[in-house]
């Protein structure tokens, strides 16, 4: 596949998490959680977007956002599960990402906060629409997705390389 095809990542934070006496990586879903998470997997399949990969960090509350979304879609993606997303800045996020093969066309990525946020926002050079507005509006809340897209090789993705496309929350 060439370097010159259009990209899209959809960063997805995960849903919201229950905050039982354990170790913060270990905190299971909250039952609003549960319940959103399945609505954010329908609205991706409705934008007609089909991750070939998805990266989800090793967290709990990721991996069970996850298997809630992924039911949702038309197909299951690949799945690798990152333990460097967990807690990421946006500097190595932005790393795990220049390390996806150029065969992916669209990627999705199941993390956290700061860190979704941060990276939507320091990728979109350029925003459609309401999209950053909204985004920034609603401090990016758990089960909130941001679609970014960009040019070139994974490996060009830097900050200020993309163009956020849309922006979807549940409650909003």
């Amino acid at each position: 596949m060439s370097v010159d095809v259009p990209r899209r990542i959809v960063l997805l934070r995960h849903a919201k998490a229950d905050w039982p006496q354990v170790a913060d990586h270990e905190r299971p879903l909250a039952e609003r959680g549960r319940n959103d998470a399945p609505l954010a997997g329908r609205r991706i399949a409705e934008a007609g977007l089909t991750p070939e990969l998805t990266l989800c960090s090793t967290a709990l509350r990721t991996r069970e956002t996850w298997k809630l979304v992924v039911h949702e879609l038309p197909r299951r993606p690949k799945t690798v599960y990152e333990e460097r997303l967990y807690d990421a800045p946006v500097g190595q996020l932005i790393e795990v990402i220049n390390e996806t093969s150029d065969d992916i066309t669209d990627l999705l990525v199941v993390g956290h906060n700061p860190g979704m946020h941060g990276l939507a926002d320091a990728l979109a050079g350029e925003a459609d629409e309401d999209a950053k507005e909204r985004m920034d509006r609603g401090a990016f809340p758990t089960s909130a997705f941001a679609v970014v897209t960009v040019s070139g090789s994974w490996k060009s993705v830097e900050i200020g390389c993309g163009r956020l496309t849309s922006f979807w929350a549940p409650h909003e």
